[in-house]
Order: structure tokens, then C-alpha cells, then sequence
């Protein structure tokens, strides 16, 4: 218990801040309501009614409990309203593009590794791929493969693809690094003598 009473203190202070900012945030609303109707609020009013505002400029943590309940368990796991729906949209996505970097990687590194042409020629344009933002390529490869029709040929959705080969591009140059690095180790050159 005394590990977890500093955690508690932090975590309780940042929901007391969240609130305190929430009736900040929230009271202007208030104020102008009352002063269109001519009426005066006290604190009591203001406090209850930023805490239960439809459209609150910063949601309290119980309304934000609320809609997450509601988003999870509130929806059928079918419905585009559903977090559930969205969260394997996007865990499909980054699984393929994850899947297809390993596969990359992998490759790339064993030829590296085995291959002192491709070690020459391949790892610095691996290495210089990684300049380039993907702010900047993420647009590029939407419209090519949108353009290209990669998921019409694969018979998969296009902004699946899309966002595949995004995720690859950010996956694949950790697995390459990684692997070269593991198959160059005194202990992985030492077992294939071995073996």
C-alpha cells in the first residue's frame, strides 16, 4: 500500500485539476445563459451545471467515463458508433502493416548480412529513408494507392492498404536495424560455425 499511496495522491490531483479546470472552462457558458435571461447564479448553480452541460468546452471526468461506458458497452460492436468497431479498424491496420515490416526487415537484414553487395547498397538507402517524415510520405501513398488500386487487385479495402504500407514504413527499419544487428552478434556467428 505505501507504493501505491503516491500514485493515488498524483492520480487524485490531476482529477481534482480536470475538474477544477472543467467548471473554469465550462462557467462562461453559464454566465452568458444567465445573463441572457436576466437571472444570477450562485456558485451552487454553476457548479451543478457545468458538471451536466451537453456540450461542455472541457468534460468533466465522469461525463468522460460516461461516453467511453457508453461508446464500449453502450453500442452494438458492429456500429460505426462503437469503440470496439473502431478499435479493430485500427488494429487491423496496424497488424498488417506490422506484418508486412517484419517481413521486409527480415529479408532485407538476411541479405544484408549474407551479402556484402547488399550490405553496400541497401543499408545506407534503408538508413536514408528514414530522413524523409512521414508527414510527408503518408499523403503520397494514400493517393498511389488509392490511384493504383492495390485493394481492388488484393481484393482488400484500399484505405486498408493504404495504411498497411504506412505502418510498414514505420515498422520495417527497427526490425532491419535490429536483426542485423542480432545476426552480426559474436554469439550468432559463433552458432552457425557450430552448427
Amino acid at each position: 500500500m505505501s507504493r501505491a499511496l503516491p500514485v493515488l495522491t498524483v492520480l487524485l490531483a490531476i482529477i481534482g485539476i480536470w475538474y477544477l479546470g472543467a467548471v473554469w472552462a465550462n462557467s462562461a457558458w453559464t454566465y452568458d445563459q444567465a445573463a441572457r435571461s436576466g437571472t444570477e447564479v450562485t456558485f451552487a448553480q454553476v457548479l451543478a451545471d457545468t458538471m451536466s452541460q451537453n456540450r461542455p468546452m472541457v468534460a468533466a471526468p465522469h461525463q468522460v467515463a460516461a461516453a467511453l461506458w457508453d461508446g464500449v458497452m453502450g453500442e452494438p460492436v458492429t456500429s460505426k458508433r462503437s469503440l470496439v468497431y473502431h478499435a479493430w479498424v485500427t488494429i487491423e491496420a496496424t497488424l498488417a502493416g506490422f506484418g508486412l515490416g517484419i517481413v521486409l526487415g527480415v529479408g532485407l537484414a538476411v541479405g544484408i548480412v549474407y551479402s556484402r553487395v547488399m550490405d553496400g547498397s541497401v543499408m545506407p538507402w534503408a538508413v536514408i529513408s528514414q530522413t524523409i517524415p512521414i508527414v510527408a510520405l503518408a499523403p503520397m501513398i494514400v493517393v498511389l494507392s488509392n490511384t493504383l488500386g492495390l485493394g481492388d487487385k488484393l481484393g482488400i479495402e484500399n484505405r486498408l492498404v493504404s495504411k498497411a504500407i504506412i505502418a510498414a514504413y514505420l515498422s520495417f527499419f527497427p526490425v532491419l536495424v535490429g536483426m542485423v544487428k542480432g545476426l552480426r552478434s559474436p554469439i550468432a556467428r559463433r552458432g552457425s560455425r557450430v552448427s
